[in-house]
């Protein structure tokens, strides 16, 4: 049986990761796994005992097949035939790291802890982001894609 951590117990790491030439998808299921804690062997899931993720060239991921056009967003503003929908081509030109961010956001849980956990998430285009100084252990996705994964 494994033991639960208490918030006392709760260290936080930092990571970086390079979103160029990166899948939506395929890097919101990384992020979202990291923001969680399930990469840890202490995850807690009623706790938040996740790692902060630093995505940067945000403006270089990329879409799958035709996604890119043919992908809807749908929000409500709240009043009566007030749904709004967007593509990802239009939500890249305004802002570039909202698709990745709601991508990583519907791979959390609702409510309260996933909001929280959602802020760990921070997104630059660009080289640069000030979280330097955290000194962020730099994940290669090509490494963990390239990885031999044998199936029965």
């Amino acid at each position: 049986m494994s033991k639960f951590l208490k918030k006392d117990q709760i260290s936080s790491s930092w990571y970086e990761i390079d979103a160029k030439n990166a899948v939506v998808g395929r890097l919101a299921t990384v992020i979202s796994k990291i923001i969680r804690g399930k990469n840890k062997s202490t995850y807690t899931p009623h706790m938040d005992d996740g790692d902060f993720v630093v995505v940067k060239n945000i403006e270089q991921i990329r879409f799958t097949g035709k996604k890119f056009f043919n992908k809807k967003y749908y929000r409500h503003t709240g009043h009566p035939g007030g749904i709004k929908e967007t593509t990802p081509e239009k939500l890249h030109n305004k802002k570039p790291e909202e698709a990745l961010k709601l991508a990583v956001k519907r791979m959390l849980p609702g409510g309260v802890l996933g909001k929280k956990q959602l802020t760990k998430l921070k997104i630059y285009s660009g080289n640069n982001h000030p979280y330097s100084s955290q000194n962020p252990k730099v994940i290669e996705l090509g490494k963990l894609n390239s990885k031999n994964i044998i199936r029965n």
